[in-house]
């Protein structure tokens, strides 16, 4: 069995989140502490006790799911025997997933990763005035309708593709008025939904790209080792090992799309049958059912996942 490890992005963010690894395994309270210590403040009292619109934060949604997905797989590595290296194809993440994944497979270092997301979370928030952006999920068309879309809607505002994250759901992003523009066309062109997505600023489009210049001069000044276990970008959907390219797609996609329709279906397309999603929520394990269907999908966020995923592994390895 083939196994890919993929970590969520924003919006996957609940109070309570991480709190019952936690409490019951040394190894995931020391990631929360490690966090705590690299930001100066207890993100973890946030993440536990809310409330729910500080932890929205996206300075604060940021590190935090960061911190959920890496306790989780601290965990897996102390209880489950999980090696990344002998048990991983791949590792991926969405859109801040990809630092998740970076730091899994000890790209970054734990404290690193937390200080660049709560940067990358500031310089997004900051870019843009507030009420001058906004995005879009476009549901029921296929990628390449959403584009022209998106083309006709422009006008002369900007209006990017933000995410292709399976058949038939896209996201747009750019200035207010371009994106209601967008959902009015994309309804008249069979759109089953399209809908506002209630977000402080346009993620993943070129209105943002003073961001960009910020994570490039932050990138540069922390260490990148090459990852144990080959990092799908969501810029290429395709595997990265090197330091300096990971640097490079790190900075491009702040304001590129993020490409996880295509990278689930390379992994799927390279042979990997498990994926499994580490940290808050199910939407990743959500969306690989309506990319890849042959690929199974479970989620690793709470000690019952833990044993349950300790002994599916453990009965693999004995049948085989």
């Amino acid at each position: 069995m083939s196994t890919a490890f993929v970590f969520p992005g924003q919006g996957s963010q609940a109070v309570g989140m991480g709190k019952a690894l936690a409490e019951a395994f040394p190894a995931a309270r020391s990631v929360f502490d490690e966090v705590d210590a690299a930001l100066g403040e207890k993100l973890s009292d946030i993440m536990w006790d809310g409330p729910i619109e500080a932890l929205t934060l996206t300075a604060n949604a940021q590190p935090a799911l960061m911190a959920t997905s890496l306790a989780a797989i601290r965990v897996l590595e102390a209880e489950a025997g999980l090696d990344l290296s002998r048990d991983a194809a791949f590792v991926a993440g969405h859109s801040l997933g990809e630092y998740s994944a970076l730091a899994a497979a000890r790209s970054f270092a734990i404290s690193d990763a937390a200080g660049l997301l709560r940067l990358r979370g500031e310089a997004m928030q900051s870019a843009v005035p507030v009420g001058a952006g906004a995005m879009a999920a476009i549901l029921g068309l296929d990628y390449d309708k959403v584009v022209d879309v998106a083309q006709e809607a422009a006008g002369d505002e900007v209006c990017d593709i933000a995410n292709d994250n399976a058949p038939g759901q896209v996201v747009v992003s750019g200035g207010t008025q371009a994106i209601a523009r967008a959902v009015e066309i994309a309804k008249r062109e069979g759109a089953s939904r399209a809908i506002l997505l209630p977000v402080s600023a346009p993620f993943h489009c070129r209105m943002i790209a003073s961001a960009a210049d910020a994570m490039q001069e932050a990138l540069a000044a922390v260490t990148v080792s090459a990852p144990v276990v080959p990092v799908v970008a969501n810029v290429t959907a395709a595997p990265v090992s090197d330091p300096d390219a990971i640097r490079a797609l790190l900075v491009k996609q702040v304001t590129g799309t993020v490409r996880w329709r295509e990278s689930v279906a390379f992994m799927a397309g390279a042979g990997v049958t498990r994926l499994v999603e580490v940290g808050s929520g199910k939407v990743l394990a959500g969306l690989v059912k309506r990319i890849a269907r042959e690929v199974a999908a479970s989620n690793v966020s709470s000690p019952e996942d833990v044993a349950a995923y300790a002994a599916s592994t453990s009965a693999a390895r004995a049948s085989s």
